[in-house]
């Protein structure tokens, strides 16, 4: 291959590698010769400099990688620290909530609340530390019982769960209720957006 190509073709490489390659294993792999590997690699290096791209590549531990600019460490670590935070869905509040205000609770229980399966809304609570296990249900099946964490605290500036605003506060008075009602009996026969996502069958938890 020629020299622009074998370029691209170590930049791929780069781009998917864990850790720092080493030439030598590149030039196996694309088999060519190392001192050419080595003389791609500058290349690069000269190029993204030149360039003034986000990245450079760096050579660490007697192999080549990808990594941030240094200059730019202030914004990554930006990034890092607060921006990968991203918002949660409306399905994730509403099962975040649910767990809030019913905890313990077992995955089967919050899904026949929401009437959908909350595994993959779960998932992501569990993921962004919001929602812990807390331990078994003593009944059949011992199902696993979750409950909000620390970071859910934090993240809502309360002291406990006691300071949780009371359900009353965003339950809707008769007279709403009553007017809902009335017009979910306008027509008996659903249509496609009405119809709710069926409850999947969950294991004992």
């Amino acid at each position: 291959m020629d020299d622009a190509e074998l370029g691209r073709t170590i930049e791929a490489i780069l781009l998917v590698a864990v850790e720092p390659l080493p030439p030598q294993l590149l030039a196996e792999l694309l088999e060519e010769r190392v001192e050419r590997v080595q003389e791609a690699l500058d290349e690069l290096a000269q190029s993204y400099e030149r360039d003034r791209r986000g990245f450079v590549l760096a050579r660490i531990a007697g192999g080549a990688r990808l990594q941030t600019h240094p200059d730019l460490a202030p914004y990554v670590e930006r990034f890092v620290l607060d921006g990968q935070h991203a918002r949660l869905s409306g399905a994730a509040l509403e099962t975040l909530a649910i767990v809030a205000y019913k905890q313990p609770i077992s995955r089967g229980q919050m899904s026949a609340i929401r009437g959908v399966n909350v595994e993959a809304t779960l998932t992501t609570l569990l993921h962004r530390g919001y929602v812990q296990e807390v331990g078994r249900d003593p009944g059949p099946g011992a199902a696993v019982l979750y409950g909000t964490t620390r970071e859910f605290l934090e993240r809502l500036g309360l002291p406990s769960l006691d300071d949780l605003p009371p359900l009353g506060d965003f339950v809707p008075d008769a007279s709403v209720v009553e007017a809902l009602e009335r017009g979910l009996r306008v027509s008996d026969d659903p249509t496609p957006d009405d119809a709710t996502e069926p409850v999947e069958p969950t294991d004992a938890d």
